[in-house]
């Protein structure tokens, strides 16, 4: 984030007196838009599809996970199904977090797009991570939408895989705008659309000037004046960070003219948030949104350093991002 250097009037001597002014600081007023010291300190915990340490991932539990630890913004990834519908799921099968194959085992290889929503409701997306999440169900955008404003919570939405699904944009557009999420207030600060597809981000941008849009990745400091024209943030995964980057990255003004922002994932233990939160980043998204906000806010957290809810988290980052 960008600093605004404080302003200091000193003292003068007047004339030929002997007697000389004390200098004294005053501190310039900020501007409206200016960071807080503390906000600048600490970069915003994510939720990685809801709190997935603590609950099954991409489910109104993750949501509640996160709610009930603090956590108020929010990632998930949005998938099309057969009939149109958008479900809350990151893989494009959904064989690995729901009992599908039990239920339709002739249905291989249990794509998202070759089920109606119908389908994909009777399915249990909490069992594979505990017994105690049996029957948790896979969401629909609409019902997510509606339960994080019932949470109050902010919203880090990634259209995933979108060469899958043509056209994924303007539904997912459509959905937000029906449910009042492409209002004033939730444009400026309640809502953040991303993707790893440049295309998927040039086509919110275009189609919805007003969102703040990201892109996942690293692209090469020379491609990013290009990226800047349709992107507010460069969202790369941690290992591929550097301070040097960072800064490259905030020298850029973004698709809202203002200085482009650094979301980093996936990040689950406190020496490495406490790592990435030096070298400036503006977000730290993770399965564990707890362990990120108490490491980088001079809290001491887990002790050890090492991430919250070792075996969920594991269960969670099993599917890379």
């Amino acid at each position: 984030m960008s600093l605004r250097p404080a302003a200091a009037v000193t003292g003068s001597l007047a004339g030929l007196c002997v007697l000389v002014l004390a200098a004294v600081p005053v501190q310039a007023a900020p501007r409206a838009d200016a960071p807080r010291a503390a906000d600048r300190e600490a970069p915003v915990p994510v939720a990685h599809r809801g709190a997935s340490a603590y609950a099954p991932e991409n489910t109104l539990a993750a949501v509640d996970a996160a709610h009930e630890r603090g956590i108020r913004w929010v990632e998930n990834d949005v998938q099309r199904t057969r009939d149109g519908e958008l479900v809350v799921m990151h893989d494009a099968t959904l064989a690995r977090t729901t009992n599908v194959e039990q239920l339709f085992p002739d249905r291989a290889p249990w794509n998202v797009a070759d089920f109606t929503a119908d389908e994909i409701a009777l399915l249990d997306a909490g069992s594979w991570f505990d017994p105690l999440y049996a029957g948790e169900p896979v969401p629909t955008l609409e019902e997510y939408l509606r339960h994080l404003h019932g949470t109050r919570q902010n919203l880090l939405l990634e259209i995933k895989r979108p060469e899958l699904y043509p056209g994924i944009e303007a539904d997912i557009l459509r959905e937000l705008r029906e449910e009042g999420w492409l209002d004033r207030r939730h444009v400026r600060s309640k809502l953040i659309i991303q993707s790893f597809g440049a295309d998927s981000v040039r086509a919110v941008h275009q189609q919805a000037p007003a969102v703040k849009t990201g892109f996942l990745g690293t692209p090469a400091v020379g491609d990013l004046p290009e990226y800047a024209r349709f992107a507010d943030q460069i969202n790369p995964t941690h290992t591929s960070l550097s301070e040097e980057y960072v800064r490259q990255v905030h020298a850029l003004k973004g698709a809202h003219g203002k200085p482009l922002e650094v979301f980093t994932w996936t990040v689950n233990d406190a020496a490495t948030a406490r790592r990435v939160a030096a070298m400036g980043v503006d977000g730290i998204i993770s399965n564990a949104p707890d362990v990120v906000r108490d490491a980088t806010r001079g809290d001491t957290g887990d002790s050890t350093g090492n991430s919250a809810g070792d075996s969920t988290g594991d269960r969670a980052r099993a599917a890379g991002d």
